[in-house]
């Protein structure tokens, strides 16, 4: 047992060295990206609220919105447009993936494309977690190397956990890793907040990095399903919603129309997405359904939402899907992706995982503390005695 222990300790040392870095980056941006959503709503909350004219008036037709966000010079095309329920509130219209421009539903105007340094600044930051702000054919190989982080990560925090565990669970064995302790200096500091840091983060480090990996490779995500006994679902686009192809010319419906139908399934609707471009294809096979993503007050999960496909000709609800309709896989799939970065637990949820990333990130550094120390060590006729207490605990390992 005790030589497997070393052998563990070497490895957890070792393998954490060559990672550190890259894991100190990815829990560092973790811990920037952790409020993305609702710092980006804070910063346009002026801009995303318009003067209603009069009681009752009249809204501009969603398809003359989205034209007078092409008219006014926007980068890339509207991708989707995005309701609320608020009179006073003004139309999203997303450009391309990252970029929106807001504007007013009822005279037309557009407002603004919101706070564009922030969004740059945490889209820089999410490319950095994801892939090391690789761009091009290199962002495969940053993919690569943040997923095999993660994983070792997942690793360290697994073997760290065992390497901590004492051999007796009383208090005097436990004190050194429930708190920090004063005026300690050195090694000695070092080893008790690599030991209070991971007592205290490892287990919401290990949700993270677990989650990660179901993110970061199809195989993790597949075994998903295989555990829960389902089938993994087909590439992104096969589960498109077919509706059959108009005998003849038929004129679309209205966007407002589409919007209205899906709204009117979900009484409690917080928010309406609708991804324009629905109604390609045709022939045999049908042609697209136009799909609107309703948000609802009081969901639960948080997380959730409802899919709503219709016919862009006819206006009828083609399919509604819920998280309740996702078989057992899916819905562990889909709780991870959102444990992994809190979301699933609200407020709360996303500010555990903020403050774990940040552990990690101090877990790095005194672990290079640490490593650096034990190969480099430095001569001292008098050592202290947290020092030596550090030392003795630590070779122990």
């Amino acid at each position: 047992m005790r030589t497997f222990r070393n052998i563990l300790f070497w490895i957890h040392l070792i393998v954490g060295v060559a990672t550190g870095l890259v894991i100190a980056i990815m829990s560092f941006t973790g811990v920037v990206i952790a409020f993305e959503k609702q710092l980006i709503e804070w910063a346009e909350r002026e801009v995303r609220t318009v003067q209603l004219p009069a009681p009752g008036a009249p809204r501009l037709p969603v398809e003359e919105l989205v034209e007078r966000v092409r008219a006014s010079g926007s980068e890339g095309q509207p991708s989707g447009v995005t309701v609320y329920p608020e009179p006073t509130s003004a139309v999203l219209v997303s450009i391309g993936r990252g970029a929106v421009r807001y504007v007013n539903p009822y005279t037309g105007e557009v407002l603004g494309n919101g706070a564009t340094g922030l969004r740059g600044f945490f889209q820089w930051n999410v490319g950095l977690h994801r892939w090391l702000a690789a761009g091009g054919d290199n962002r495969a190989v940053g993919k690569a190397i943040t997923g095999a982080s993660n994983a070792v990560f997942l690793f360290l925090a697994i073997s760290g956990l065992y390497l901590w565990w004492p051999r007796k669970w009383t208090l005097r064995a436990m004190r050194p890793s429930l708190w920090f302790r004063r005026g300690l200096k050195g090694k000695a500091r070092d080893w008790n907040w690599h030991n209070v840091i991971g007592f205290w983060s490892l287990p919401v480090l290990i949700v993270l990095t677990a989650s990660g990996m179901v993110i970061s490779y199809k195989w993790a995500s597949s075994l998903v399903f295989t555990m829960t006994g389902n089938e993994a679902p087909a590439r992104k686009g096969s589960a498109t919603v077919k509706v059959p192809t108009p005998a003849e010319e038929t004129p679309r419906k209205p966007l407002d129309v589409l919007i209205a139908e899906a709204q009117r399934t979900s009484p409690t609707w917080s928010s309406a997405t609708l991804r324009l471009g629905g109604g390609a294809g045709g022939g045999k096979e049908g042609v697209d359904a136009v799909t609107v993503t309703l948000r609802e007050a009081d969901a639960w999960p948080l997380f959730s939402s409802k899919q709503v496909s219709l016919n862009p000709f006819s206006g009828e609800v083609a399919k509604q899907e819920t998280y309740a309709d996702y078989n057992s896989g899916r819905k562990l799939r889909t709780w991870l992706r959102f444990l992994h970065t809190g979301e699933a637990l609200g407020l709360w949820g996303q500010l555990v995982a903020a403050i774990a990333s940040l552990g990690g990130v101090f877990l790095v550094y005194t672990g290079f503390a640490l490593s650096w120390r034990r190969f480099f060590p430095r001569r001292r006729t008098n050592t202290e005695p947290g020092e030596e207490a550090a030392a003795q605990s630590e070779s122990a390992a």
